[in-house]
């Protein structure tokens, strides 16, 4: 605390306070007597895996607890008031008004079937901010300090049409629309780009700075919450285990929780050497498994099986998308992916990375075939995927080259048991008997480490870890070659995301895989990559090995990359 914060009032004062959610007749603590204190203008962060409780205890301050949540114990002072036993008209005159909240999925926290400017419009309204024109013109303006080019014309467009960027800076710009004391910010950067995060999080500092606003910061990101944050507050199964200024802790944590938290951080700084040397051991390890197999594919007299060095060459790849104009029989031809060129070694790893809208995401589909190509070719094993004409030939390629997805809840069905999602592929393509694929599944979760009692539960009721633990698994089902992820790790907690990437690492080993990583973490690169393409608005503007992009890299689009990471110049405490 310095003196000028020991002579002020705390903004917002959390003593002892509980939180619960009833199931059935039993009361489940989420959040257990939690303390914590924001001063104005302080920027304080809450850092903890899933499930620690710091989005509940954020939800309690502003009653948006979900289901039966509810406040069981202790008091949330906001201005000296104890908000956690006002009545609901006073919570509500307080939110928007005095306590804003940039909520981390902006696509679910907008209406879909309304103009981004109607929906800001209407925190102003509901605030008692403006009416009216001048509520029009407020609308434009808040969009202007958001960062949003053309903000009139952005305000009569509908969330579908704005980036993942331009939809955060405009939820942004709804939470700060009443001028609040205080604004949380519940993971607002998670999927956002590293360039896009730095753009959003710097003007939310010179906005909360000018404003005199004071942020609470909800992140499972320790580099972010060491470059932004004052203060730390680290959350375990509840209970804040420790707390004090953020460099402080993060340089000299005390706590075996926070120590475990540090020494995963994806920071470049700390994890580069034993990354490097794993990657190698296993690298040559992958090859050696990788030719066998190659070799024993090419005398079976099947039709994949070239046994190359490179398992997909990629070239000149190009994607052209029509786009509507503004008449309907108007269109414009918009490039994604621009004369992409590049090969995977097999039973390497190589990285795409670059800002949304860079067409990594683009050259992931076309590679699986999912998306038309315009021009150029992928070759898969030897073979362009353009001339698969029959189903068989189809059906071999589809099992050789599986995918990764970000969201593992989207890409499961929540009406398939574990076992009905893994076994599925077998099925599909007809692999074993019945009997056969039930030890085939059972064989798969060991190796993604989770136990056979998941079996028969459903993706609703697994972690966000485990649920990508079942991706995997799903993906492996076929004895692929190639597995694409496809920002595979990007939405998952530090501890988890390093607990998946560690399996992708001995599943590599193990199996003789090859991995096209598609992320916008450059902090996870240095972990999993052998090589590193960087694509800028469709080209790839650097390709190189891993080594070579970080500690060198010639391009200026690739420094400003790497100069985005969030705390990547703060040395953090050694694991």
């Amino acid at each position: 605390m310095t003196e000028t914060q020991g002579a002020q009032t705390p903004l917002l004062k959390i003593e002892d306070l509980s939180v619960a959610f009833r199931a059935g007749k039993e009361y489940l603590t989420a959040v257990d007597q939690a303390n914590l204190t924001i001063y104005p203008g302080q920027t304080i962060a809450i850092v903890g895996e899933s499930g620690s409780g710091k989005s509940t205890m954020a939800h309690a301050v502003i009653d948006l607890l979900p289901g039966s949540g509810q406040v069981t114990g202790g008091q949330i002072l906001f201005e000296g008031t104890d908000i956690a036993k006002t009545g609901r008209d006073q919570i509500l005159a307080l939110r928007g008004s005095s306590i804003g909240l940039v909520p981390q999925d902006p696509m679910s926290n907008l209406n879909p079937l309304w103009k981004v400017g109607r929906q800001i419009k209407e925190a102003l309204v509901a605030n008692d901010v403006a009416h009216g024109a001048d509520a029009d013109r407020r609308v434009v303006e808040l969009l202007e300090e958001a960062g949003l080019p053309d903000a009139e014309r952005r305000a009569r467009q509908y969330p579908h049409e704005f980036s993942g960027g331009m939809r955060q800076r405009a939820l942004i710009a709804m939470g700060l629309a009443a001028r609040p004391k205080l604004l949380i910010a519940d993971e607002p950067t998670s999927a956002l780009d590293v360039t896009v995060q730095k753009q959003i999080l710097d003007h939310l500092d010179t906005l909360t700075d000018s404003l005199g606003v004071a942020v609470m910061l909800i992140t499972h990101d320790l580099g972010l919450a060491a470059e932004r944050a004052d203060h730390l507050v680290v959350m375990y199964r509840g209970r804040v285990v420790e707390s004090g200024p953020a460099l402080e802790i993060l340089q000299d944590p005390q706590h075996p929780y926070t120590q475990r938290l540090v020494s995963k951080a994806p920071s470049i700084a700390s994890q580069r050497l034993s990354s490097v040397k794993a990657r190698a051991e296993i690298r040559a390890q992958a090859v050696e498994h990788a030719a066998e197999v190659a070799a024993e594919v090419a005398g079976s007299g099947e039709e994949f099986g070239e046994g190359s060095n490179d398992i997909l060459v990629v070239e000149n790849l190009t994607k052209v998308f029509q786009l509507r104009g503004s008449k309907p029989w108007e269109k414009t031809d918009f490039t994604a992916v621009d004369d992409v060129s590049f090969g995977l070694q097999r039973g390497t790893t190589t990285a795409i990375v670059g800002e949304s809208g860079s067409g990594k995401s683009t050259v992931a589909r076309m590679v699986l075939d999912l998306l038309p190509i315009t021009s150029g070719r992928v070759l898969f094993d030897g073979v362009d995927i353009k001339d698969l004409g029959s189903k068989k030939l189809q059906l071999r390629f589809r099992r050789q080259m599986q995918p990764v997805f970000q969201n593992p809840y989207a890409s499961l069905d929540p009406l398939y048991s574990i076992y009905q999602s893994i076994e599925e592929p077998l099925r599909t393509h007809d692999v074993g008997t019945k009997k056969e694929r039930e030890t085939k599944v059972r064989d798969l979760l060991d190796k993604v480490s989770l136990p056979t009692t998941v079996m028969s539960r459903y993706p609703g009721e697994l972690s966000g870890g485990q649920r990508q633990r079942v991706a995997i698994a799903r993906a492996l089902a076929l004895d692929p070659e190639v597995v694409i992820c496809d920002e595979a790790v990007s939405a998952l907690d530090v501890l988890v995301q390093a607990q998946i990437l560690e399996l992708l690492n001995d599943l590599q080993a193990e199996l003789g895989l090859s991995y096209l990583f598609i992320t916008h973490d450059l902090a996870v690169v240095r972990q999993i990559a052998d090589n590193v393409l960087v694509m800028q608005e469709g080209k790839v503007v650097e390709q190189a090995s891993v080594n070579e992009v970080f500690d060198n890299p010639r391009e200026a689009y690739t420094r400003k990359l790497l100069d985005a990471i969030p705390g990547g110049s703060i040395p953090l405490a050694s694991s």
